[in-house]
């Protein structure tokens, strides 16, 4: 799940706080390895995942409250590890942070500064707090792993969230 040589890229910065519990919480199952879950989550799960996605690429995840950006993070993914992880205060200042809306256009100023500095964008999810917490955190799913895709895949329909990236392009192409 994680490269020997992870970093942590801005680890003082203020977007970090939100990160802390699930970044601690990924360590863990990479500790605990096959048996371990976490609302739904489990080490197998997520390694088919990043196995899945291209060899050097991004993924983002931005998540607004009451029109605040609660969660910006980058995680680069290289050879189905993830090597680095940022929040969006890493990136190009030109982003303007305190100025970023959970709108079409900000996602795609997000995207075209991450392509720029670290790789192209395999996934990006933009969506609200409410919805995030329901997809990572899954209540229901505290007695073992879920499909954690499904779910994402549902709330999108819904109008929930939205899927931006390469593979999204060609997750809906397909379906």
């Amino acid at each position: 799940m994680f490269a020997e040589e992870f970093a942590v890229l801005d680890g003082g910065s203020a977007l970090w706080e939100a990160l802390r519990p699930l970044v601690s919480a990924a360590l863990r199952l990479e500790r605990e390895g096959e048996t371990a879950t976490w609302h739904g989550w489990n080490k197998q799960q997520i390694d088919v995942f990043l196995q899945a996605l291209p060899a050097h690429c991004a993924l983002i995840a931005g998540v607004w409250e009451a029109d605040r950006l609660a969660l910006g993070c980058v995680c680069e993914v290289v050879a189905g590890e993830v090597r680095s992880l940022r929040t969006f205060e890493q990136l190009d200042e030109t982003l303007q942070l305190d100025e970023l809306a959970p709108d079409f256009e900000h996602a795609r100023a997000i995207m075209r500064v991450v392509k720029r500095e670290i790789a192209p964008v395999a996934w990006a999810l933009f969506t609200d707090k409410a919805t995030w917490d329901e997809w990572v955190l899954s209540p229901e799913a505290e007695a073992g792993m879920i499909d954690k895709g499904a779910l994402l895949d549902s709330l999108a329909r819904q109008g929930r969230c939205v899927l931006l990236g390469s593979q999204a392009a060609l997750r809906h192409h397909h379906h």
